[in-house]
């Protein structure tokens, strides 16, 4: 049994504010952790501000804030009002992020992205130590930043990371890795990166529902959506998909959407979203486990026969 379980907040069903009560329910189930995301709803502190007040004791984690649409310097004040608001709960996760969410959404520059997560890492490590900070970084420059409330206890900082040179540089100089959008048997590649020790934190997508043919067309649509972003293109090139996935890129590429979607095999849906009844889900996150995935974080998603609420208490650790 894995000793954390997270959550994905808020739920993909309903809004923050109505969250709450569901929230306020998850350390009694047994979850560990709650775990924000930044794309394009909520942002990624608010909802654990909240969590951290409807729910205390549990861990707080971005997963994640982009490294390059917040300056450095906010990014801190966010990192630092967290971690004080949860002494030693609070986990900032930042990573690359996309091109769209820079650049097309934000007005940002999408550029050295691995070196833009390497420099705010770097930076962040100072700041959030309460040092002042003047220094040039490769991809920005600081002039004699200081927090005004530095955290008693900084927050460990985990990056978004799906190939080896950021899966390496979590391990050398962050406190952990997170990854989404894999398979259970691709854990262990992930693992042979980073080691043995390193914290390893997955987004599990999953379906509570029998209709499998029903969960593999929503499957489809959501796996089109990140599989043709380059950064995940190349992921699963890694991990050795490529082939497989070839069609996809070539039917996307081509503008035809209908047969990119008819061309994701349904073995390739099962394989990256956990589906079945509740005890075939929650057997399948114990597999992610038994191969070195170091905390799970369930991200129930609507459209199978289970509501969401039941889905979250059916999917918690010591339900049987």
């Amino acid at each position: 049994m894995a000793k954390r379980w997270g959550m994905t907040v808020p739920f993909f069903d309903r809004t923050l504010a109505e969250s709450k009560e569901l929230i306020a329910e998850l350390p009694a189930l047994g979850y560990t952790d709650v775990w924000s995301a930044e794309v394009g709803g909520t942002d990624g502190f608010v909802p654990l501000a909240l969590a951290g007040e409807w729910a205390p004791g549990l861990r707080l984690g971005t997963a994640i804030v982009p490294a390059s649409t917040r300056g450095p310097a906010l990014l801190a004040m966010s990192a630092a009002t967290l971690a004080d608001l949860a002494p030693e709960r609070f986990v900032l996760g930042i990573g690359s992020s996309s091109p769209a969410i820079v650049e097309r959404w934000n007005a940002g520059e999408f550029s050295k992205p691995y070196s833009r997560t390497r420099d705010t890492l770097r930076f962040l490590r100072k700041a959030l130590a309460g040092e002042k900070v003047t220094e040039r970084y490769e991809t920005f420059e600081v002039k004699g930043f200081r927090l005004e409330r530095a955290p008693k206890t900084p927050p460990k900082i985990v990056l978004a990371a799906l190939r080896p040179r950021m899966l390496q540089l979590a391990a050398s100089e962050a406190d952990g890795a997170i990854t989404n959008w894999l398979a259970p048997e691709d854990v262990g590649k992930i693992r042979a990166e980073i080691g043995a020790e390193t914290e390893l934190i997955a987004r599990l997508f999953v379906c509570v529902s029998e209709d499998a043919e029903k969960v593999r067309a929503l499957g489809r649509r959501m796996l089109a959506a990140y599989l043709t972003v380059p950064v995940y293109a190349a992921f699963h090139d890694w991990l050795g998909r490529g082939e497989v996935l070839r069609p996809l890129h070539e039917a996307w590429a081509a503008g035809q959407r209908q047969d990119a979607l008819k061309a994701i095999p349904d073995e390739v849906v099962d394989a990256l979203i956990v589906h079945g009844d509740a005890a075939t889900c929650r057997a399948r996150i114990e597999e992610y486990v038994a191969n070195g995935l170091t905390t799970p974080v369930l991200a129930p998603i609507p459209g199978g026969e289970v509501p969401i609420p039941q889905a979250v208490r059916d999917l918690a650790p010591g339900t049987r």
